[in-house]
């Protein structure tokens, strides 16, 4: 399984052992031993999954002692939604920017460097 392009292979050996457990979770010292990790670099992996939203942890107590057990995240993709009405375009800095005749791509004056472009375009993006 091949979470994503900033995934190692160690981190996807992990993620599936996470995914394996279920809704039960895997305890963190578990996940370690059976990676073959000492706690420093099981930690830093753990981590780093956790920072990339695939896994997420929960403290609890074993046998006197703190730990974490893991979950597996699914990721959910955050598709921008653009709004377009009238009002909208009419706004558009572009129609009233004193350079239009001369923008153009790779030109002085870029559409793609224009930081009023760029505010406009922002402004006009929803996340759902």
């Amino acid at each position: 399984m091949t979470i994503g392009r900033n995934i190692n292979e160690l981190e996807n050996k992990a993620l599936d052992l996470v995914k394996k457990s279920g809704k039960k979770g895997i305890l963190q010292s578990e996940l370690w031993k059976t990676l073959g990790l000492d706690s420093r670099e099981g930690s830093r992996l753990v981590l780093r999954l956790v920072k990339k939203g695939l896994l997420s942890r929960t403290q609890v107590m074993v046998n006197g002692r703190k730990t974490y057990r893991l979950f597996y995240r699914e990721r959910k993709e955050v598709v921008p939604k653009v709004v377009i009405n009238a009002k909208s375009i009419i706004d558009i800095p572009c129609a009233s920017c004193p350079y239009i005749d001369v923008c153009e791509i790779e030109g002085f004056y870029d559409p793609r460097q224009c930081p009023l472009l760029d505010a406009w375009i922002d402004s006009q993006i929803k996340i759902t």
